[in-house]
């Protein structure tokens, strides 16, 4: 399917029970631990999708020995203590932005010679501050193209070293990268943090970390410390359903005013996109949370209230916001996520395209945007190869005509049938 013609079922009703995938955050980093960690784990609810298939394809490179049941969304991972029986590989990250970063760390402090390449997308993303990091602990990077990109050969060695410098300004995978492989540090490692961004994957990373047996100390706000000797222990873990790819179901029931409730989704969530559906009430949606999953209810003719909203900490909901903004009472600012523009594409720029197509007006500010209410024209949006884009401004097509998705496919990123359930829940709107 080259293009997907969203319909605009604005004005039917519905009382919608979705189902989506799991977290692609937590399975890459859960597939990862389990790989460091001491014997058998069992990961359910796994994510299937192109991410989560080049994170697990790298670790089987790797020789890490793996048994998947995609029916059953089940994976077992069998750990060698962080050992690796190789040492020498190629692998390829793709388009992974966990992968690229969480693997590379772990090479980097792993006897042993590794090839590692890229999708042409991910080229382009920032690696240079991890990168460096790593060096500085005694890995040794050989460029093969751009200095800082992929692909390189990375040589790998156990640090001895027990402080390191971490510049996060553009990633906060750049830390948890270096915390989940921080047991590989003989001497154990004091990790200091500079620059700012987003924290809440950080508490992902290290709730996780604690759950396979690694406590992570934090004694100040920028400095984080795994002490020596510290082991993984195989367990069996249940992965949560992906807030991320529930959040565009959410968006749908507050332009349409329907009722929507997004299984197994509940506030005791680590990810840090919850604070979407805490936003949606906000702007004039009732949230509830069930017993099986968090409901929400969108106002009366998706009338939403205007906001004005930092949105550094769960940026990856900045494109579902811009792409419900037109129908706000008022203009929607959006302050933050100057760092989307080095994601899969530039955000910023794909939202301020788009919604200038459908002759929606935007402003760009230092670090985002003010979007404001209008009735969108018909458009087929541009998706630029990101995910987001196109399951973002699927969502505004749901209540105006002609808008039309160019690539559908990309979301084969995270969320594989993406259209397909999207599909299922129109046709149960009455």
């Amino acid at each position: 399917m080259e293009v997907y013609s969203v319909k605009n079922v604005y004005g039917k009703s519905g009382e919608l029970k979705i189902q989506v995938p799991g977290s692609k955050s937590i399975t890459n980093r859960a597939l990862l631990i389990a790989a460091l960690a001491e014997g058998e784990s069992l990961l359910e609810g796994a994510l299937f999708s192109d991410d989560s298939e080049n994170f697990l394809n790298c670790i089987q490179r790797l020789g890490i020995k793996t048994q998947v049941n995609r029916e059953k969304r089940s994976i077992i991972v069998w750990g060698n203590g962080g050992k690796l029986p190789v040492s020498e590989a190629k692998i390829n990250v793709g388009s992974a932005g966990t992968a690229a970063r969480f693997i590379t760390a772990f090479l980097a402090m792993t006897d042993g010679c590794f090839y590692v390449d890229s999708s042409e997308q991910m080229k382009k993303r920032p690696m240079k501050p991890l990168l460096d990091s790593l060096e500085e602990m005694g890995a040794k990077v050989k460029y093969h193209e751009k200095e800082g990109y992929f692909p390189f050969t990375i040589t790998g060695t156990e640090p001895e070293k027990d402080e390191a410098l971490i510049d996060i300004d553009k990633s906060s995978q750049f830390l948890s990268a270096f915390l989940i492989s921080a047991c590989k540090c003989k001497n154990g490692i004091n990790i200091k943090v500079k620059g700012s961004h987003g924290m809440n994957y950080i508490y992902i990373t290290t709730k996780m970390m604690g759950e396979f047996g690694i406590e992570v100390k934090k004694p100040t706000d920028n400095v984080f410390v795994v002490e020596k000797g510290s082991k993984y222990i195989g367990r069996n873990y249940k992965i949560e359903a992906d807030v991320s790819a529930a959040c565009y179901f959410y968006a749908m029931a507050a332009i349409l005013g329907i009722s929507v409730t997004v299984e197994n989704v509940f506030f005791s969530s680590v990810q840090g996109d919850i604070k979407f559906i805490e936003l949606l009430e906000k702007m004039g949606c009732k949230v509830m949370e069930t017993t099986e999953g968090i409901n929400v209810k969108g106002p009366e003719g998706g009338k939403l209230k205007a906001v004005d909203v930092d949105m550094s900490a769960f940026s990856d909901q900045a494109l579902t916001l811009a792409a419900i903004a037109p129908y706000a009472d008022g203009a929607v600012k959006i302050s933050g996520i100057d760092h989307i523009r080095g994601q899969e594409c530039d955000r910023i720029n794909a939202i301020r395209v788009n919604l200038s197509a459908m002759g929606i007006k935007t402003d760009e500010t230092e670090n985002g945007l003010v979007i404001y209410p209008g009735t969108p024209k018909p458009t087929r949006i541009k998706t630029y190869d990101d995910h987001r884009v196109a399951m973002a401004f699927a969502i505004t097509g749901l209540r105006s005509d002609g808008i039309e998705i160019s690539d559908p496919g990309c979301t084969r990123k995270t969320f594989v049938d993406f259209f397909n359930v999207l599909d299922n829940a129109i046709e149960k709107m009455v």
